[in-house]
């Protein structure tokens, strides 16, 4: 008789959270209580540490009982974070997002081979730069008319679509918000610079796409799908390609939708540039996300019903990711109280002490590349490791936004291989390509991607860059 074979399958991140709070808890019994000595800006200094001689245990009902503390602790991150989404929500219901695409989509369907790889790899990038979702997922079967129709396989049409959206998605400058504000910096402060570094690692996807789009034109035999059975020459029909390949004419209403969504990102990052008080910025970043929303929401066509409809579903999907945000600030209450934070600080950081910051900053990177494919939603697993991150990075002495840009480097690429990623297999699967044959392609790329994040942060801790811009 057959047995059936149960698979693994990862538990509900609230009971994630909830295991790492008892955990937490275990450890103040066990691990010794200890502090840093602290400065007069009340940070720690380095190598200054000494043991309490006593334990100071937090039990799993005193945990409970700072429940509440932990959640109106980071109430005001939960609270961006929430209408955050109810920004973004608003702006996808509009329409503008899938008219800009299927626009462009239309005009460059003529094109040519690495001109449409570029033009239309760009275009996804940004849009999971600015706004991604695994709803880009959607844009995969235009992705597969067009490698048919270009005589290329199923893994170039995951490659100018997935691939590309997440590699926008990973290294986006807006997409670390919530990062940065729980390391306590600035939201969206080293917009520019993150710009710079996401464009940079898009012209490095760009290359390997194109690369192996012309090595499976003139050797179709070496694409990794030929196994699979598939050739070139396959046919596209006239009536697939009318149902995906839609003539959009992008009205200015969607135009201005999208230019005054991507503004107020550059309004929120210079806000402190310009003299703008920094202990402000979480009122000032409401404030232009619900302005933004309201307009943008007009301009769009909407109606107040279908608005306030629209927001309040966009504020309700984020409701989990805040509380799990506010239960990350319970772990740090445990740890804090058990008084065994900075003894797992001094820990970790005493092989790293005397190593210059540039080396312990790619130690960051490296070991977020290692948790993020098991953990691949950015938020929980920054909610998860900012409270040991933090005073990690503060013991080394590394500016806060360059822990941040260590840890969105790590965060971005193994999204690409993971197996629990939605958007990754769900790609996948609408491609028809094994996850075994992707993981083959993408792996490598992977890797590059890392060697070349390692040497970014390197070079921006060696410069002593402080995240300004």
């Amino acid at each position: 008789m057959k047995q059936d074979t149960k698979t693994f399958k990862m538990p509900h991140l609230l009971w994630i959270m909830l295991g790492i709070i008892c955990i937490a808890c275990a450890a103040t019994y066990v691990v010794p209580a200890g502090h840093f000595l602290l400065d007069s800006n009340g940070q720690m200094v380095a190598g200054q540490f000494q043991y309490l001689g006593y334990q100071t245990p937090v039990s799993p009902w005193d945990a409970l009982m700072l429940m509440k503390g932990g959640l109106v602790g980071a109430s005001s991150i939960m609270f961006v974070v929430m209408i955050s989404g109810a920004n973004v929500n608003v702006i996808l219901d509009t329409g503008a997002m899938d008219d800009l695409m299927k626009w462009a989509i239309y005009k460059l369907k003529d094109k040519g081979t690495s001109m449409l790889i570029a033009l239309m790899m760009i275009l996804m990038a940004y849009l999971g730069g600015f706004g991604g979702t695994d709803a880009l997922i959607a844009v995969v079967p235009i992705g597969i008319l067009f490698a048919k129709k270009l005589d290329l396989d199923p893994i170039c049409a995951l490659g100018v679509t997935t691939f590309a959206a997440l590699v926008g998605f990973g290294t986006g400058p807006a997409q670390q918000a919530t990062t940065q504000m729980l390391m306590g910096v600035i939201p969206y402060s080293a917009f520019f610079t993150r710009l710079l570094i996401m464009n940079f690692f898009l012209a490095v996807a760009i290359f390997f796409v194109i690369s192996y789009a012309h090595k499976i034109q003139k050797h179709p035999e070496k694409s990794l799908m030929a196994s699979e059975g598939w050739h070139p020459g396959e046919t596209v029909s006239d009536q697939s390609e009318a149902e995906l390949v839609q003539k959009v004419e992008i009205s200015w209403r969607k135009l201005a939708v999208i230019a005054i969504f991507i503004l107020q990102y550059i309004v929120i990052a210079v806000f402190p540039l310009i003299g703008g008080d920094p202990d402000k910025s979480f009122d000032f970043m409401i404030a232009v996300m619900l302005f933004t929303m309201i307009i943008v929401g007009f301009i769009g066509g909407m109606n107040a019903e279908t608005l306030a409809k629209s927001f309040a579903k966009g504020l309700g999907s984020m409701a989990f990711v805040a509380f799990v945000i506010g239960l990350a600030k319970v772990i740090s209450l445990v740890l804090a109280n058990g008084n065994i934070i900075h003894t797992i600080v001094y820990v970790l950081t005493m092989p790293l002490l005397h190593l210059p910051r540039s080396v312990s900053s790619i130690g960051l990177t490296i070991v977020v590349s290692i948790i993020n494919p098991i953990i691949p939603s950015a938020t929980s697993k920054a909610a998860i490791l900012v409270p040991i991150m933090k005073p990690v990075s503060e013991a080394l002495g590394l500016q806060p936004n360059l822990a941040v840009v260590a840890y969105q480097m790590g965060d971005s690429f193994t999204n690409l291989v993971s197996p629990l990623l939605g958007w990754t297999v769900g790609s996948c699967a609408m491609a028809k390509v094994p996850f075994p044959k992707w993981f083959a392609w993408v792996f490598p790329k992977v890797l590059f991607f890392i060697i070349l994040a390692c040497i970014i942060v390197f070079i921006l801790t060696a410069s002593g860059w402080r995240g300004v811009i």
